[in-house]
């Protein structure tokens, strides 16, 4: 088969000139289920809150291993969590730092003997008015929230083509990379989040030939440490009305779905797409 000039066959590393194409294309024994089985994943920031969520629905889906990068200590949560799914591992990093990033990846393969799938879902907020935000606190929340889901991203990507391993990618997003939040407005966190959603489009574009697949995630209101207080705000009530949608936050499981789906074989011509998951809340 010939795709933009280079000879490829199903799922094997084809060369025209100096370009290596992996082919996406689904092999002849393809499982049309929506399953994990089998797939190594990796979660940054999956001690707690958003991450620990999605490693619970990635284990309830068959996954063989999953991996919480965190620089934070286990949560209860975590624990708790772990003692129900063994295959549940943390390995603590700092994802601002790119050579604790490659540890933590070359952990991973020289245990399991491969990686499948990096979700780049580290990050943080802080909810304050525009002109009381410092520059120091700019640039914690950029390095984190864009530096480190690019270097995380950036690692794994070369991983997955020494490896000739068809990775998937997923970032976290947000539905304030589309829009303000009214219920708890943090301009700089929203711009952190529009870069992560833009840069997906164009990763996805760039490793597409190395059969590499890069999507997001956008969240709206999720029940964390973070954003417990947001709905017990005297005028939470009003503001939704405002919002319209489910007046409620949703369960970091919730999301879930839309992160195995995009990590999943049945996702394979699915790449460089949002997937927002926000109850219609702030939708539009």
């Amino acid at each position: 088969m010939t795709i933009n000039g280079a000879n490829t066959t199903n799922g094997e590393a084809s060369t025209n000139g100096a370009t290596p194409y992996l082919s996406t294309q689904p092999g002849p024994n393809q499982d049309w289920r929506i399953t994990l089985s089998e797939k190594i994943v990796a979660i940054t920031g999956a001690n707690r809150g958003i991450g620990l969520g999605i490693a619970e629905v990635c284990l309830a889906n068959s996954a063989q291993t999953v991996y919480s990068l965190d620089l934070m200590d286990p949560s209860e949560d975590f624990i708790a969590l772990q003692k129900r799914y063994p295959n549940l591992k943390y390995i603590q990093t700092d994802v601002t730092v790119e050579t604790s990033i490659q540890k933590a990846i070359d952990t991973i393969v020289s245990t399991e003997g491969k990686i499948n799938c990096l979700i780049a879902n580290a990050g943080m907020t802080k909810h304050q008015p525009a002109l009381e935000f410092t520059r120091e606190q700019l640039e914690k929340m950029y390095n984190l929230n864009v530096f480190g889901a690019f270097s995380c991203a950036q690692i794994a990507a070369r991983k997955f083509i020494d490896l000739g391993i068809k990775g998937s990618i997923v970032f976290t997003s947000s539905m304030t990379s589309y829009r303000p939040n009214r219920a708890a407005p943090s301009a700089p966190y929203g711009g952190t989040k529009a870069a992560v959603r833009n840069m997906t489009h164009t990763l996805a574009m760039e490793w597409a030939k190395h059969g590499i697949r890069v999507n997001c995630v956008s969240p709206g209101f999720v029940r964390t440490a973070m954003t417990y207080y947001v709905e017990t705000a005297p005028d939470w009530d009003t503001k939704m009305q405002y919002y319209g949608g489910m007046p409620r936050l949703a369960l970091p499981q919730e999301l879930g779905g839309a992160y195995v789906y995009l990590l999943s074989d049945v996702a394979s011509y699915t790449t460089g797409i949002d997937i927002p998951v926000a109850g219609i809340v702030g939708a539009w």
